[in-house]
């Protein structure tokens, strides 16, 4: 075990920005599958259920980055199926589902926060190098 504090405050950065990403990509994901269309997206309940899947999310991936599964948040595919599959479990334990069965909203909230974490390593990979070249690209 390495006792040097600059390891340590390294180790618990990243978590921090390992519980941060699992908190927006699963509560985006909760949002945009969440029954109710425009009119209910804005509701306090509609949220509270968003964030509920997040910060479940969020303490689940800490919690598995002191396990060797934590080695997978390292590698772009090997992230998304870890947040997918943490966003389903965490989507299932929040809330009922609304539509297609006990699991069909779950699955499918596991779905999109996997395409969006997996959206976003390509795009923000390198400080968002891709990103800089489009908006260079646009801006002329």
């Amino acid at each position: 075990m390495n006792d040097d504090p600059a390891v340590k405050s390294a180790a618990w950065r990243q978590r921090a920005l390992i519980f941060a990403q699992r908190l927006w990509q699963p509560t985006s994901a909760c949002m945009a599958c969440m029954p109710g269309g425009w009119p209910k997206i804005w509701s306090a309940a509609h949220w509270g259920t968003a964030l509920q899947t997040g910060l479940i999310t969020g303490v689940l991936a800490v919690l598995l980055s002191f396990t060797p599964l934590g080695r997978l948040y390292g590698h772009r595919y090997g992230n998304a199926a870890m947040v997918g599959g943490m966003t389903a479990l965490g989507d299932l334990i929040s809330h009922p589902g609304h539509y297609g069965g006990a699991f069909g909203e779950a699955l499918l909230t596991g779905a999109v926060s996997a395409l969006l974490a997996l959206t976003a390593s390509v795009l923000l990979e390198d400080r968002g190098r891709r990103l800089r070249a489009v908006w260079k690209r646009l801006a002329g």
